[in-house]
């Protein structure tokens, strides 16, 4: 891919995007909807579990050598940069709402 290709956007959270009338209009109508009733076809697979809010916790690191299923690796890479990250995200959740349960 081509540089040239990218296109860049940051939001400044101290100036949120204006909400048009039209919008606002569209997301009442949504959040009026029931839930069976709303098309998420086109939304990222999110499986139903506890560790599925994994974020990132700036703990020490420590460099080791894991075999982890190819399709796994391949799933994360394709979610972009710092997908080493995400695993390790993901796994500290999963160990946090275990360690929960073990108490």
């Amino acid at each position: 891919m081509s540089k040239s290709n990218i296109v860049k956007l940051t939001l400044d959270l101290t100036k949120p995007p204006v909400v048009t009338d039209e919008q606002k209009a569209r997301l009442a109508a949504l959040a009026a909807m029931p839930e069976d009733q709303i098309d998420t076809s086109d939304a990222p697979f999110r499986p139903e579990a506890v560790w599925v809010k994994a974020v990132d916790f700036p703990h020490a690191k420590k460099l080791i050598s894991l075999r982890i299923d190819e399709d796994v690796i391949e799933f994360f890479k394709h979610t972009g940069a710092r997908y080493q990250t995400r695993i390790n995200a993901v796994l500290r959740s999963y160990v946090s709402a275990h360690k929960a349960h073990t108490k």
